[in-house]
């Protein structure tokens, strides 16, 4: 099969599109026809060796984690998919080697749930990660209808669910964000304010007596968090470790079926959508890699492997 591959840790330049074995399929996996692959921070972050000293990494790696495609085989003990079934996954292993940048991918069924009906083949691949990540956390920190969350990098991949999600909760969502992308965020429900210099003043005038929630997306944030945090907030982090130090919440997200069919029942019911910013063919991966580490992407970047 055709799969994108790296050989050691560097730069998007070291991405190569190869042929390799199809995967084995193992007792409780699904084999998935990929159709879209989605590209997130940490892959590239893992390709540059920033996180060696956290995940095993075996060469040649294939990278990705985040797939929607068509159940082509199911392994031993597997009752819960047939062929033919159309999925999406968060499909990560406990070492990376095997992943979605290619035309086939073995996943474990604990990584894998249903394809929203509602969002086509590149919506649904940037859904498992990104919106794992926001659901995990918003739910770990107790959020509920009638209090008002603060999203660091609203606009940002897992912002712009986490937006949604909380909406959907029945909270009143306040988002930091460049100004180019305030309106994008009131079409998504969230009460924009621009980041920077000045950002607890602007946060303190729609909410004076301070936020009940806090999501950093961003990392850097911590000050200004405490500074709009009511007396008996809550307030998580996925890039700073830190808080935890300062009576936060530092989370990694994990693959839970559960909750990846209930962000894809949430699709289908219209209370989520994915924007996609740009699609790139399989062989064009070096070219998203690069897009994604310039950072200020609006929606996610998908790669299609096949139509």
């Amino acid at each position: 099969m055709r799969a994108i591959t790296y050989t050691e840790y560097g730069t998007p330049d070291s991405l190569t599109l190869t042929d390799v074995p199809d995967p084995r399929v193992g007792p409780g996996e699904v084999l998935i026809r990929v159709r879209s692959a989605s590209v997130n921070p940490v892959d590239w972050k893992v390709m540059g060796g920033y996180l060696d000293g956290l995940m095993q990494v075996d060469f040649p790696a294939i990278p990705g984690w985040d797939v929607s495609g068509v159940v082509e085989q199911v392994g031993l003990d597997t009752p819960e998919y047939e062929v033919g079934d159309e999925v999406i996954a968060y499909a990560r292993k406990d070492w990376v080697q095997h992943g979605t940048f290619a035309e086939l991918v073995a996943a474990p069924v604990r990584t894998v749930a249903r394809k929203p009906k509602s969002l086509d083949w590149h919506q649904a691949a940037g859904l498992p990660l990104a919106g794992l990540t926001a659901y995990q956390l918003l739910n770990r920190l107790g959020t509920s209808k009638g209090e008002t969350v603060l999203v660091h990098a609203a606009a940002g991949g897992v912002g712009l669910l986490a937006v949604q999600i909380a909406r959907h909760l029945g909270a009143r969502v306040i988002g930091t964000a460049s100004e180019g992308n305030h309106d994008f965020l009131r079409e998504l429900g969230a009460e924009p304010v621009t980041y920077g210099d000045g950002l607890v003043e602007r946060v303190r005038e729609l909410a004076p007596d301070g936020v009940d929630v806090v999501l950093d997306l961003v990392g850097g944030v911590l000050e200004t968090t405490k500074a709009v945090l009511a007396e008996g907030g809550r307030h998580g982090s996925i890039t700073d470790g830190t808080v935890a130090e300062a009576g936060g919440l530092s989370a990694w997200v994990r693959p839970d079926p559960s909750d990846l069919q209930a962000l894809s029942d949430l699709a289908d019911a219209g209370a989520l959508t994915v924007p996609v910013a740009e699609v790139f063919a399989l062989e064009d991966a070096a070219q998203a890699y690069a897009l994604s580490q310039g950072g200020h992407v609006r929606g996610k970047i998908a790669i299609e492997v096949s139509r």
